[in-house]
């Protein structure tokens, strides 16, 4: 056994919801984080307490341009010198985005979307989701035998999406709203429309009927992301995704392992290869 299947594949998630998102996916030796819409001393903080510095992060895997996903890009790639990975399109987004204060210039690294690239010693692959922003993408990364796919603020699911899940170990994807605490909640009209279009965000009905239908064995954890605060709430998305689980003979909690994401505090720390 080599040093590196020795090591314990670990995720944590930092933030999950529109007031920031950031997730740590890799080993206390090697790592990389999605996205950074929380601030860097924060999430220097989160990675700490996991035994983990700034020094061991091989980039940071940008999703979209918008602010809760992008907050502490600057610091993090011009002072702290993190290479920033992202898309021209979303690299472009970046550039114009008010929140981030901090412009990249050194930094900033490109990828091909769909075109599988090498980091360290991770294998990570790109897929387009529908969202309004400048450009919106998937990761796949694949790293000690395992794969990650993460999917957040998805609007319509795409073949891509569905043929990834149907491969995927450990997946992170968007639970935002429930439908009706929607329709029937204080949003006004427009905002409402925004978030059910297919450019939107994903419901927990859609969730939950996404993962059953793309169910497989080697399906282990499912972590429900960028949960609403005002349209949605942790038990009933976790009772919705759940129930269409349970509809195919899954069952939570035995065939696979279901949790919800905290939106505004740091999760617990996920061993992925026990």
């Amino acid at each position: 056994m080599n040093k590196l299947e020795e090591q314990k594949l670990i995720l944590r998630s930092f933030g999950s919801g529109s007031s920031g998102n950031s997730y740590y996916f890799g080993t206390t030796e090697q790592g990389v984080l999605i996205d950074a819409g929380i601030s860097a001393r924060t999430i220097h903080k989160y990675l700490r307490e996991m035994n983990i510095d700034f020094r061991n992060i091989l980039g940071v895997l940008i999703t979209h341009d918008h602010a809760d996903h992008i907050r502490a890009v600057g610091t993090l790639g011009e002072r702290i010198h993190l290479p920033i990975y992202a898309t021209q399109l979303i690299h472009e987004g970046i550039d114009r985005n008010y929140g981030v204060t901090q412009k990249l210039r050194s930094s900033r690294k490109f990828f091909e979307k769909e075109q599988p690239w090498q980091l360290g010693d991770m294998l990570i692959n790109t897929f387009t989701i529908s969202h309004d922003s400048t450009e919106c993408v998937g990761y796949v990364i694949d790293f000690m035998g395992q794969r990650l796919m993460i999917a957040t603020d998805c609007g319509e699911p795409n073949e891509a999406l569905e043929d990834y899940l149907r491969s995927a170990n450990h997946i992170i994807i968007e639970a935002n709203h429930d439908e009706q605490l929607l329709l029937n909640g204080p949003y006004p009209t427009y905002l409402k429309q925004r978030i059910l279009s297919p450019r939107g965000h994903q419901s927990n009905h859609t969730c939950g009927e996404l993962l059953a239908r793309n169910y497989h064995y080697g399906m282990r954890n499912i972590f429900l992301c960028h949960l609403s605060q005002e349209n949605n709430d942790p038990k009933v998305a976790y009772d919705t995704v759940s129930d269409h689980l349970l509809d195919i003979g899954v069952v939570p909690g035995r065939d696979v392992n279901l949790c919800v994401l905290e939106r505004t505090s740091p999760s617990a720390i996920f061993t992925l290869n026990d």
